[in-house]
């Protein structure tokens, strides 16, 4: 459906009207009561016993909690909150508890304006506006037991994205595609040692750590995925240590992705959780890409990291340090370079638990373009909505050749409401080099590196553990490297101008 003005462009009020009033109109038909009219003896009689059997499954799915709860299949390979909700779908259909399965669709609507990627000069610095819905399936098979599988589909799709200029790649668009289909052997107690001990084949999603380097994406409308064999061991939540070999996915908007056996990515990771205040992960992390003809493409990393974290607490400091470095070769070229983070938080006793964090990262860029090292840290298969920007049809900001300070201010109003003040300033760490994905460079350097700021306002609202919303305003102030880039730079027309980004967006599970 198209929504436009007297002269034929699209309308954004009447399209963001549209997309809202969808969207709350889905959480109202969820979260409210039965109506109050008068209704017949007949009526009545009807929707009270769908009322109470509702009320029913919604009780026995709630209470798969604690020693009732059975673990997804994936559960030791993602975050909890991907994975975990009530599976009311299941227990309506009464379900044996070896079964698990579950439904989502997320709905987004997210606009911006001034594109400034060169592939979008084409664009002509007007808005673009769209919708991006994602729908995933998850049956699993074993329940708690030793040996047990998992299918997860997933289908990618984004809605008014064919005019010129539009972003469209595979992170928005990935049609009826496998995102996981693995299983796994579960050992909770190791020789009588008390260690847990799990192994995964197949096609999977995984974390690790922070999510800096391997995550499985969130708020992207697409995730990595990985083939072959993940195997942990641990105790509880004092330590485990991880290992894997796989190939990573490649994605494809409308066929069935597949996998290359001359790209492939392993590691090892070790968490320590025994000293609160001094919580550790120390990883190396493989990857040796040559899917492309082209040489000069071919990536043959080596990855070594350490992290150092205090998780929050009330009337406390907390901190995060992570450092990441880089060796091999990229083409003929040899590769050396390095990532730096920081966070420095205080979470106060008080109303609302407010808390304060300060931010610092940087990634390394290539100083001298042309010359026999390259020095742009690779992020490889990581996250960064949660740290930088919301990404969908924005995310400009990437874990490379950037320089960027920062600070957030959050707080928790009520039950299941998060609210968040976020301002980061933007710079390129070596001037001569990229721009993230943008396309954007000045060999010269004769352009700066000030890309700006952003200050972002976001809020969640977590209804339940099946229904969330989200909603976000980003206002990029673009820096003077935007207005000094030469005409060879192919910066769209208006994409020196400031950006507003907006979304909302409602997750339902069943």
């Amino acid at each position: 459906m198209r929504y436009e003005s007297a002269d034929g462009r699209q309308s954004l009020p009447g399209m963001l009207g549209f997309v809202l009033a969808m969207l709350l109109a889905g959480g109202a038909a969820l979260a409210s009561e039965p109506p109050s009219d008068l209704p017949s003896p007949t009526m009545e009689a009807h929707g009270s016993g769908f009322s109470d059997a509702m009320h029913r499954i919604k009780e026995r799915a709630d209470a798969q909690t604690g020693t009732n709860r059975i673990e997804p299949v994936d559960a030791i390979l993602n975050q909890s909150k991907e994975l975990e909700w009530s599976r009311y779908l299941k227990t309506a259909m009464h379900l044996p508890d070896w079964v698990d399965l579950g439904i989502e669709n997320r709905t987004r609507f997210e606009s911006y304006d001034h594109p400034w990627r060169t592939s979008q000069s084409i664009g002509n610095g007007s808005t673009d506006p769209q919708i991006a819905l994602r729908s995933r399936l998850r049956v699993g098979l074993g329940g708690n037991g030793p040996v047990r599988f998992l299918f997860e589909g997933q289908d990618a799709r984004a809605y008014l994205d064919r005019e010129r200029g539009d972003f469209r790649d595979t992170t928005t668009v990935n049609e009826y595609d496998i995102l996981q289909l693995l299983g796994s052997l579960t050992l909770d107690n190791v020789g009588g040692s008390g260690l847990r001990t799990d192994v995964h084949f197949g096609r999977m999603t995984m974390d690790f750590g922070r999510r800096r380097l391997i995550a499985r994406n969130d708020f992207r409308n697409t995730s990595n995925a990985f083939d072959g064999v993940h195997w942990q061991i641990g105790q509880d939540k004092t330590w485990r240590f991880r290992a894997f070999f796989v190939e990573p996915v490649i994605r494809d908007e409308v066929r069935l992705d597949t996998q290359h056996d001359k790209s492939l990515f392993w590691g090892t990771y070790l968490e320590s959780r025994h000293i609160p205040w001094l919580q550790l992960d120390a990883y190396y992390l493989g990857l040796n890409d040559q899917r492309v003809a082209a040489v000069a493409d071919h990536r043959t990393y080596s990855t070594y990291g350490l992290r150092l974290y205090k998780d929050p607490k009330q009337a406390e400091m907390d901190y995060e340090l992570e450092s990441a470095w880089q060796t091999g070769t990229r083409g003929v070229t040899d590769h050396f370079a390095h990532f730096q983070h920081l966070d420095l938080g205080y979470t106060f006793d008080a109303p609302w638990s407010p808390r304060f964090l300060v931010h610092y990262d940087y990634a390394s860029g290539d100083r001298n373009p042309g010359d026999g090292q390259d020095e742009g840290f690779d992020t490889l298969f990581g996250a960064r909505r949660f740290e930088y920007a919301p990404t969908g049809t924005f995310g400009p900001f990437f874990r490379t050749n950037l320089s960027s300070p920062g600070w957030r201010a959050i707080v928790t109003p009520s039950q299941g409401w998060t609210i968040q003040l976020k301002q980061r300033f933007w710079y390129l760490a070596q001037s001569e080099d990229s721009f993230g994905s943008s396309g954007l460079r000045d060999s010269t350097g004769g352009s700066g590196n000030n890309l700006g700021h952003d200050v972002e306002l976001r809020a969640q609202w977590a209804v339940s553990h099946n229904l969330y919303i989200d909603a976000g305003f980003v206002h990029w102030f673009k820096g003077s490297y935007f207005d000094r880039l030469p005409v060879s730079a192919n910066l769209p027309v208006g994409g020196n101008h400031d950006t507003d980004y907006f979304y909302l967006q409602m997750k339902v599970r069943v």
